[in-house]
């Protein structure tokens, strides 16, 4: 038992063979470089999940480009311009004229290619006459002109009703532009022919810049979905 000097042994006593040793106080540079360590090792974490996002994305944008490619494994060719759409130029595409073997019926054909038969449904009379000299004077082929057979006199409440088998499924989109409202369908001809039947509602056919447009509109593709996002 050892008493440290100058103390009396009967008021303090500590037992053991060493004095007790007292540890220094942390310091706080300690502190400070764990904590900036524990930084960097955060900064150097986040870096590199910045550098695996900019692998995963330009991925991405890979696999989207070449879902974009045509069948064919070419990519998709720009619009030539000037095209009018639907037209083979527009999709790079040559088509026979519609009826030749091989040809594309929905393929719009130049007006002088199409026969129209122009009816009258209603209880005006000459009608029919004056609407077949207007589609003579834009370039269709002028076929039959008269009253409208007995299942459609009196029967098309609207503008008009265009009538194509499937040879002239084009031809009949090219006339059904040139009114408004009018109401295209498909019977079983076996020509490319096209009726033209006045109703109840027709004043006028549009003119030649709306009848244009109207085309445009009707022959616009629809946008194709696709499952890696748009092209």
């Amino acid at each position: 038992m050892l008493t440290p000097q100058g103390l009396k042994g009967k008021q303090y006593r500590i037992t053991g063979n060493a004095y007790p040793r007292l540890g220094r106080p942390p310091r706080k540079s300690r502190k400070v470089i764990a904590a900036l360590a524990g930084l960097l090792a955060l900064a150097l974490i986040a870096l590199g999940g910045v550098q695996l996002y900019d692998i995963f994305i330009g991925k991405t944008k890979n696999a989207s480009a070449q879902a974009c490619a045509t069948s064919s494994g070419k990519p998709l060719a720009a619009p030539t311009p000037g095209a009018t759409p639907g037209t083979p130029a527009a999709s790079g595409a040559t088509a026979a004229a519609p009826g030749a073997p091989g040809g594309d019926p929905h393929v719009i054909p130049q007006a002088s290619a199409v026969t129209v038969n122009v009816y009258n449904a209603t209880t005006k009379a000459g009608l029919a006459g004056r609407t077949a000299d207007e589609l003579k004077k834009r370039g269709f082929t002028i076929g039959k002109v008269g009253n409208a057979p007995a299942e459609l006199d009196k029967k098309v409440p609207g503008t008009a009703q265009v009538i194509a088998g499937p040879a002239g499924a084009g031809g009949g989109t090219l006339v059904g532009s040139q009114i408004a409202g009018a109401t295209v369908t498909a019977d079983a001809r076996t020509d490319a022919s096209v009726d033209f039947v006045i109703g109840d509602s027709y004043n006028a056919l549009l003119d030649e810049t709306q009848a244009a447009a109207a085309l445009a509109l009707a022959t616009k593709p629809s946008p194709t979905p696709s499952a890696t996002g748009s092209c």
